[in-house]
């Protein structure tokens, strides 16, 4: 199936999101800038405006409607999110209050914004880099979940297409054990209507699985996340 083909109408509406969302977007990010440096409530009230933002040009501009199935948390908690396109990514601030995200290195290393990303409060991915990396990243984490604000992150470790189920990366696991945290998987469709060029309307649904207690063994744990945030791949 060639996800990407569009109908006319299709094209209309993604070009006229890009005209609306992609300008509006470098004024949401200037005033994150800005935010930032008044502290950090302003930063982290302009981070959730861009993705209420990006939410409304979907909906209106896209026909894209979003439906959460269950609660997403707003606590000091490990949310395990399937990742099909930016639409959650995006989306993210808008679903939950002042989730912390695990971008990637490479994205806290360009100027301003690795900044501003830092004081909005993320843990940052350094791949490749060991033990060390893992427990500066646990360190972060730890302090972050103590502030209430669950930890956002793509244990698939990339996007993928509809109907792809690849393992989880091995890092999920480590964090997981190290943690000591609940898991809250969450499985997302949004693979099938919002592609990287012609956007499709359509609704989009967030599943939010059973809350999955800390210390299981890794084998359960993996197996439980994974068919949760595919539930949704039939």
């Amino acid at each position: 199936m060639n996800s990407e083909r569009a109908n006319p109408l299709d094209v209309v509406r993604s070009l006229l999101f890009y005209v609306v969302f992609y300008p509006g977007t470098i004024v949401m990010v200037t005033a994150c800038f800005v935010g930032s440096l008044f502290g950090e409530e302003p930063l982290r009230r302009a981070v959730r405006g861009w993705g209420l933002f990006h939410r409304w040009c979907a909906r209106w501009l896209l026909g894209i409607r979003l439906v959460i199935e269950g609660e997403l948390p707003n606590e000091g908690v490990l949310v395990a999110i399937k990742h099909e396109s930016f639409y959650e990514a995006i989306d993210l601030p808008a679903q939950m209050q002042r989730p912390a995200p695990f971008p990637k290195a490479e994205l806290a290393e360009i100027p301003g914004w690795g900044w501003a990303l830092r004081r909005y409060g993320a843990v940052v991915v350094e791949r490749g880099e060991g033990a060390k990396a893992l427990r500066t990243m646990v360190s972060s984490a730890r302090g972050l979940a103590a502030q209430g604000r669950p930890l956002a992150i793509f244990p698939e470790g990339t996007r993928v297409k509809t109907g792809e189920r690849p393992p989880l990366q091995s890092g999920f696991a480590g964090l997981y054990k190290l943690l000591g945290l609940p898991v809250v998987p969450v499985a997302v469709d949004s693979g099938r209507l919002y592609h990287r060029r012609w956007k499709k309307p359509g609704t989009i649904t967030l599943r939010v699985g059973e809350r999955i207690a800390p210390g299981l063994p890794r084998d359960e744990v993996e197996a439980r996340v994974h068919a949760a945030i595919n539930a949704l791949n039939i």
